[in-house]
């Protein structure tokens, strides 16, 4: 998903969003129901991993939960987090990547337009979630490393 097909999908869940000087410790935060996404990030695809998460705040996050010395506000933030990485690198687009030729983490990575490090906690998440190996319709997905293989039907 691209950043601007995402800052559509915040103002059809009636969230504003908005790009501001956040300094260099913020990347993007959500508070009610307005997002802001640091405007000193200059990649529109590091941008769009940043905004998935924040809408997935929106969606999953109840209150403050800056203090991320308390449990329930991580466990919060993974919430929000996991959202990102099903909304941007669900197990069919990573399917529909290797159909369409991506064969390395890297080529991944461009084809779902995400960065390399968010596509990396995408798959330890997915790891986490499915173990180390799991299927998708005709495909055996190992998370690690990843490799992908068509079953034959």
């Amino acid at each position: 998903m691209t950043y601007e097909s995402l800052l559509l999908e915040a103002d059809q869940l009636g969230v504003y969003t908005v790009e501001m000087d956040m300094g260099s410790a913020l990347k993007g935060l959500y508070a009610d129901e307005v997002i802001c996404i640091n405007q000193n990030i200059k990649s529109s695809i590091e941008k769009a991993t940043i905004l998935a998460e924040e809408i997935g705040h929106h969606l999953t996050t109840v209150g403050d939960i800056l203090d991320q010395r308390k449990v329930d506000n991580r466990k919060q933030e993974r919430r929000a987090r996991a959202w990102a990485y099903i909304k941007l690198v669900p197990l069919s687009k990573i399917v529909q990547a290797y159909e369409n030729g991506a064969r390395t983490r890297y080529d991944l990575a461009e084809y779902l337009n995400v960065t390399d490090s968010f596509l990396c906690e995408a798959i330890k998440y997915h790891q986490e979630k499915h173990g180390i190996q799991t299927t998708y319709r005709n495909y055996i997905i190992r998370l690690n490393p990843l490799k992908i293989k068509r079953i034959k039907t």
